[in-house]
């Protein structure tokens, strides 16, 4: 008899991604893997009062909604600390270890993260104790002091991050004061610039699986990934994903973004806690399938191999690296070892070969289908301005048509 294993979907509004990944696992059906069947069914997660006793009929679930939505956030810390349900992201450092504390840690490991300081909320708090305490321990600071030492340009951000709402760049000391003036309440970091940069880059990376993707943030949303292999030396390609492993081993984070510049020769991560990375089909098009794909892999790993859940972190384990007299180089190193032994990566590898090995031809023959291309249609004409909707309608069908093509040309499928 077949293991029969229940992956919850916790949404937002998204269709696209969450249709093409139940579909592809439709289309895989049942797997064998040590001797045994697993059968696969996906659940769109409702929203409703729970006992905090009660038992979850999910084994793993993915998480694209609780890092902004309470109620979510708190049925998936019991689901992790009561029933062990396997969770893609970790609710307990997203809520914790935000953009600042992401930058701490990066830091201590000696990764090249730019210069940052964190900087007092413009408007404090509405709380009657605030002022006799600001009176004590609060004095004005010189804002410009910290600016001319962090070195124009700079940005100014939220600490905690999220879709770029609030980033400025800033140039001068009278951009400096508008922008802190517009801040309001927000905490904000104040963080150097790396202009001049030669490849701007984002890494998708889910469980051990990354890809590197050659990014422009300048363009407009649906056209920033620049699709290609040669934008990075090999070297730089081996070292900007092994920042992404290590920061998603580190925090425990299974489905994230990083944002890398390169720049001389040297990798600067200026972003890397994205709780919902980018999935949509219109702005990945020709990367897009692989995400569908490695997304399935990884779900299918942890839940017919009843893999853990990683709640709490080892942090010792990469501190006792980063503390040493280690080069960057051998840091590195060292990092991408602790995140394959995370990730079991070996395994998951002996995993494809031997229970999915159809898996890549099987997104192909997906994606050069007609229930594909109604798909590409449907999220387009529902989401998308009409103005815009035939070009992308033709773009992402020629971008999908040209991943198949890519992978048929690879694999030499029949």
């Amino acid at each position: 008899m077949a293991r029969r294993h229940l992956i919850g979907l916790l949404l937002a509004t998204e269709e696209d991604w969450p249709t093409a990944f139940e579909a592809l696992l439709r289309r895989l059906g049942p797997i064998r893997f040590r001797g045994e069947t697993h059968e696969f069914v996906t659940e769109r997660v409702v929203h409703e009062p729970f006992d905090l006793r009660y038992k979850p009929r999910y084994q793993l679930i993915i998480d694209r909604l609780a890092w902004w939505y309470d109620v979510p956030r708190e049925w998936l810390k019991k689901l992790a600390l009561m029933d062990e349900v396997y969770l893609l992201n970790n609710p307990f450092t997203f809520q914790a270890m935000e953009k600042h504390s992401a930058y701490c840690a990066l830091m201590r490991l000696g990764i090249k993260v730019p210069e940052t300081w964190l900087i007092p909320h413009k408007l404090p708090p509405d709380n009657p104790r605030y002022v006799p305490m600001a009176e004590r321990y609060s004095p004005e600071f010189d804002l410009d002091f910290v600016a001319e030492h962090v070195g124009y340009p700079l940005y100014m951000k939220p600490f905690d991050g999220g879709m770029w709402v609030g980033v400025t760049r800033i140039d001068s000391s009278e951009e400096l004061h508008r922008s802190y003036d517009e801040s309001g309440e927000r905490l904000m970091h104040l963080q150097a610039a790396v202009d001049d940069f030669d490849v701007f880059t984002r890494s998708l990376s889910i469980g051990p699986q990354t890809r590197v993707m050659q990014y422009d943030p300048s363009a407009d949303g649906h056209y920033r990934y620049i699709v290609g292999d040669d934008f990075l030396p090999p070297e730089l390609m081996h070292e900007v994903e092994t920042i992404g492993r290590l920061v998603n081993a580190f925090f425990r984070w299974e489905f994230n973004s990083c944002e890398v510049i390169v720049k001389d020769g040297e990798a600067h991560p200026i972003d890397y806690a994205n709780a919902s990375p980018d999935m949509a089909l219109v702005s990945l098009h020709y990367y897009f399938p692989w995400a569908i794909q490695a997304l399935a892999a990884w779900c299918l790993y942890c839940t017919a191999t009843d893999r853990k859940v990683g709640v709490y972190q080892p942090t010792r384990d990469y501190f006792a690296i980063g503390d040493t007299d280690l080069t960057y180089d051998e840091k590195l190193e060292r990092y991408r070892e602790l995140a394959d032994a995370y990730f079991e990566t070996e395994a998951f590898e002996e995993f494809l070969a031997e229970a999915l090995p159809h898996l890549e031809q099987t997104m192909v023959e997906y994606v050069e289908s007609p229930e594909f291309d109604e798909l590409i249609v449907q999220i387009i004409r529902t989401e998308e301005p009409e103005e815009k909707q035939e070009r992308l309608i033709a773009r992402s069908r020629s971008a999908v048509a040209a991943w198949a093509s890519d992978c048929r040309a690879q694999r030499a499928f029949c």
